[in-house]
């Protein structure tokens, strides 16, 4: 748990590096539909950002804030696959996991996306035509992250046992990609103690026929006298 928590925090501090160039991020996408000759569609969907970058994008500074903004989106995709292994869910936790793969994916529909306060990335946009256009793919990172929160605070109240199950799939996996295991230690561990245990009687053996020579008159020549 501890893990995606901290993976999470690192996405929103790159994402609140994003959102401080929201207006150089609106102008890339701008720029972008105006060479596609494409100013009546708004933007609907990641994948449509994405061929935009690919395809329309004439200058750097450009392609870097789409860049950004499509790398966010890859660790959002990334970090729900991170909280599907984390454990089975409950129907709280898939519906809100659910809602945030479904977000992320290339294909969803983002225009009628609208973020809600406190998030203000939609008053930020400069007038209705912006607003309808760009609403939604401005809204998509501050919602996910939303999401991703409440699905920590949820699964934080799950009992440790549920949060555990995966560790036996996991030390599976390391086993057979030649990792020591616990319970291989312990098959290994045992024939050696058990191999001990049956050397003691011979170690025993030896120490008892130097005891009985130990004990044996000294030797006397054949008439008796030393």
């Amino acid at each position: 748990m501890n893990e995606v928590k901290e993976s999470l925090r690192n996405i929103e501090q790159t994402y609140k590096l994003f959102q401080q160039q929201q207006f150089t991020f609106i102008a890339a996408l701008e720029h972008c539909r105006e060479n596609a000759h494409d100013k009546i569609r708004p933007i609907a969907s990641i994948g449509q950002v994405q061929s935009y970058m690919e395809h329309y994008c004439n200058n750097s500074t450009d392609r870097r804030i789409l860049l950004m903004f499509l790398d966010i989106c890859t660790e959002l995709s990334k970090l729900c696959q991170h909280f599907e292994a984390l454990h089975s869910g409950t129907p709280v936790t898939d519906s809100l996991l659910e809602k945030c793969k479904t977000l992320v994916s290339q294909s969803s529909d983002l225009s009628s996306l609208r973020a809600k306060y406190p998030h203000d990335v939609v008053n930020h946009l400069s007038c209705d035509e912006a607003r309808n256009h760009y609403g939604g793919v401005v809204s998509l990172i501050p919602i996910v992250l939303d999401l991703m929160k409440e699905w920590i605070a949820h699964s934080e109240k799950l009992p440790r046992k549920v949060l555990q199950h995966v560790s036996v799939p996991l030390a599976s996996t390391k086993c057979s990609m030649g990792a020591t295991c616990p319970h291989q230690t312990t098959d290994t561990q045992t024939p050696l103690k058990t191999n001990k245990h049956r050397k003691l009687p011979k170690t025993s053996l030896k120490s008892s026929v130097k005891d009985k020579a130990c004990l044996k008159p000294s030797w006397r020549p054949p008439g008796g006298k030393l």
